[in-house]
């Protein structure tokens, strides 16, 4: 029970690694809120978990939506100690000068954005009681770039470094800031990545990972319960990666 007596919110946590993260965070003896879009995914999430979890309907590239999400952990459960970033979106593999503006506007507002909206509701709570933990999901893309897929990496290089800043800032306000970088994995993003989800594509991506297997929602969720327990006390500004091996 790495977690108990913890608060947490996930958001993008009605599927793939967000839902991994909540039921190893509930497993570890946390209580959640599920943020998400999806409102049919987020409660189907937080109704599997009764009263350990909560869904809250949010689009996290807006502030009504962040507000909405933090004032679900204080008013419903009575406080916050983890924020977890990882609601995320990609486009499909092409040349960098071909993705529309809307599209480079929507990964962006999302991917990043999301992450400036959250600290800026988020931090104030954390400062004044002096403590809190934020875990931000970033990707391997962030640090060993695929081609085609120029600008979905770019706002995860993005991601990584916003980690290590907001770690440095708050670490005197007793706050610890990381982030994952995981592998491609089993979620809804993973046919996005590949350019369709063909036996072909698949035998592509994982002849990059020496250990052979794509990432798993469980995989990510055991590493963000380690980065956000008190096990992690000392770990701050890290980018930790959980991709079998492929950015070695």
């Amino acid at each position: 029970m790495r977690l108990e007596g913890k608060i947490a919110i996930v958001t993008g946590g009605g599927s793939g690694f967000g839902e991994g993260i909540v039921r190893s965070f509930i497993a570890e003896g946390a209580r959640v809120v599920v943020a998400d879009r999806d409102e049919a995914a987020a409660r189907r999430v937080a109704n599997s978990a009764g009263a350990a979890a909560r869904a809250v309907t949010a689009d996290v590239a807006t502030l009504a939506g962040t507000r909405s999400m933090v004032a679900e952990a204080i008013e419903g459960f009575g406080g916050l100690d983890i924020l977890v970033n990882n609601a995320g979106i990609a486009h499909q593999p092409q040349p960098l000068e071909g993705l529309e503006e809307d599209r480079f506007d929507a990964i962006f507002a999302v991917n990043a954005k999301s992450i400036y909206l959250a600290a800026r509701e988020v931090v104030p709570v954390f400062k004044a009681k002096r403590s809190g933990v934020i875990l931000n999901i970033a990707s391997t893309a962030g640090i060993s770039p695929r081609p085609n897929l120029t600008w979905y990496n770019a706002s995860k290089g993005w991601v990584i470094t916003a980690t290590r800043s907001m770690a440095v800032e708050l670490a005197p306000s007793g706050i610890r800031v990381n982030a994952l970088n995981p592998v491609a994995g089993e979620t809804p993003l993973l046919s996005t990545f590949m350019g369709g989800d063909t036996e072909q594509n698949r035998a592509r991506f994982l002849s990059t990972i020496p250990l052979g297997r794509f990432s798993t929602p469980g995989d990510i969720g055991s590493a963000a319960c380690f980065l956000c327990s008190d096990e992690a006390s000392l770990i701050t500004g890290v980018a930790l990666e959980v991709d079998g091996g492929r950015c070695i």
